[in-house]
């Protein structure tokens, strides 16, 4: 651990030190003549010249057998300030992003901006995994400084991917390694900078391929894409109590693909806001013709991580609900645990604004995450939902059952509903019911259903189990 971070510092040591280069300037405008060349925004290398600099340096890299280094930035949340303030503004948070990434890099780097929001910088000094971390470190504090852009201050936040010559990779696929990391970063949740793996690599042209489909399928108004509806539960009277929207894409060609397939590839390819709005006003637009057959059912909609960030999701939310004429509180939008962990002060202020609207909040996926509910207590939720891992572990796993022990438990204290999902089997049942859960979902009641069916089943009094009234007897064997 001792001569590690002996290396730490001595890359630090290395990466500030003046007497190595000195930063460079801010880009100077373009001349007309250097266009070719660069970007007319912000100044810095195109991506033409980035990868004429890239295999001049490769090259001799092969000669001298010393490294190179690639880092692939892309701003987090920036569609969303483009959209809220306007293509001036989000140009001028461009030109703001430009100018400090080109302050981190020394005179013999190269800084490029790829297009759109994503940034390359070439890192030509024989870097290590060391130094080049260091240098992402430095890229995320630098952006995460306040940028005022139309009269407002903003805070932004980077993934970064970062590849190695020749560790990583061939020089051909050094821009597309580095793609594939700075992906992983952005699924995570953004804000963080990931090192290439070769399993990164896997099925990317797949994704690419996929990624075409599904903006083709969303600029056709959602066309393959469907909801599916499955059942809550209440533990005391048995009766329905609402129902979760769950997504799914029948390919025209490839048939029904998993939402665990195409969501990360929606994250990844910025479309994850446009299929959002889609689940959002779907849900409203099923919600009004279930009213309208005298069905009232509570609906919940998962959001993303990235969806949390977005500035106007709020707005949007209420828009589909007065097209549709639903009640604020006939919504319910699940955030999962380790998506308001992520960024604890925008889930906040975004729970205020969901408080404000009417609709309701649940924090999803609990037990998978680091927080605890003494984190979770400070966000103005309303429902707690128990992972399916931990509910599926209670019938072998006296942990589990600790875990689900304490959440009810400080969970009433807190005022907050408890909801355990993936339950299958009587028995999870039963010790749920014990523990005083309020709310059950899974395959032992019913699957996620078509809208049709959704409707047949809410109407059936056979439909729904009638278990017995949970009765508290402490932590069952």
């Amino acid at each position: 651990m001792q001569m590690f971070e002996r290396w730490i510092a001595r890359a630090k040591a290395l990466w500030a030190s003046p007497s190595v280069v000195p930063l460079t300037p801010p880009p100077a405008p373009v001349n007309l003549k250097d266009l070719s060349h660069h970007d007319p925004l912000t100044g810095l290398a195109n991506r033409l010249l980035f990868e004429d600099r890239l295999d001049g340096a490769a090259r001799r890299v092969e000669a001298s057998g010393r490294r190179l280094g690639v880092l692939f930035i892309d701003v987090d949340g920036f569609k969303a300030v483009n959209d809220s303030y306007g293509h001036r503004a989000g140009d001028e948070l461009l030109r703001e992003v430009g100018r400090r990434v080109a302050l981190q890099a020394r005179q013999t780097d190269t800084v490029a901006r790829l297009g759109g929001d994503q940034f390359l910088m070439l890192l030509d000094g024989n870097p290590d995994a060391s130094a080049a971390a260091v240098v992402a470190a430095r890229l995320r504090a630098c952006l995460a400084d306040v940028i005022r852009v139309a009269g407002r201050d903003l805070r932004l936040s980077c993934s970064v991917g970062i590849v190695l010559y020749p560790d990583h990779g061939p020089r051909a696929k050094l821009l597309a390694h580095a793609d594939a990391a700075m992906s992983v970063a952005k699924q995570a949740g953004g804000g963080m900078h990931v090192f290439f793996e070769p399993h990164m690599a896997v099925n990317s042209e797949a994704q690419i391929d996929l990624q075409r489909d599904l903006r083709h399928a969303l600029d056709l108004g959602g066309d393959g894409l469907s909801l599916d509806y499955q059942p809550k539960v209440d533990t005391k009277s048995g009766r329905l109590t609402g129902v979760e929207a769950l997504l799914r894409w029948r390919h025209p060609h490839q048939g029904l693909i998993e939402p665990s397939l195409f969501i990360p590839v929606a994250e990844r390819f910025g479309l994850i806001g446009m299929l959002g709005q889609w689940v959002i006003d779907e849900a409203c637009r099923q919600q009004r013709a279930w009213q309208d057959e005298g069905l009232d059912l509570r609906v919940a909609i998962n959001l993303s991580v990235h969806q949390v960030r977005q500035v106007d999701l709020v707005d949007r939310i209420e828009q589909a609900l007065k097209a549709q004429r639903i009640q604020a509180d006939r919504l319910m939008f699940e955030v999962s645990e380790i998506a308001a962990m992520a960024d604890p002060q925008a889930c906040v202020r975004l729970f205020e604004q969901f408080m404000r609207l009417g609709v309701q909040v649940s924090i999803d996926d609990f037990g998978m995450g680091n927080a605890n509910l003494t984190q979770l207590r400070k966000l103005p939720a309303c429902q707690l939902k128990i992972d399916r891992s931990i509910v599926q572990s209670l019938e072998h796993d006296e942990d589990a059952k600790a875990i689900v022990d304490a959440a009810v438990r400080l969970s009433h204290a807190l005022g907050l509903n408890v909801v355990a999902e993936g339950v299958e089997t009587t028995h999870q049942q039963d010790i749920l019911l014990r523990f005083g859960c309020d709310e059950l979902q899974g395959y032992l009641f019913a699957r996620p259903m078509s809208p049709v069916q959704m409707a047949l089943w809410a109407r059936s009094s056979e439909a729904v189990p009638r278990p017995e009234p949970p009765v508290r007897l402490g932590r069952p064997n």
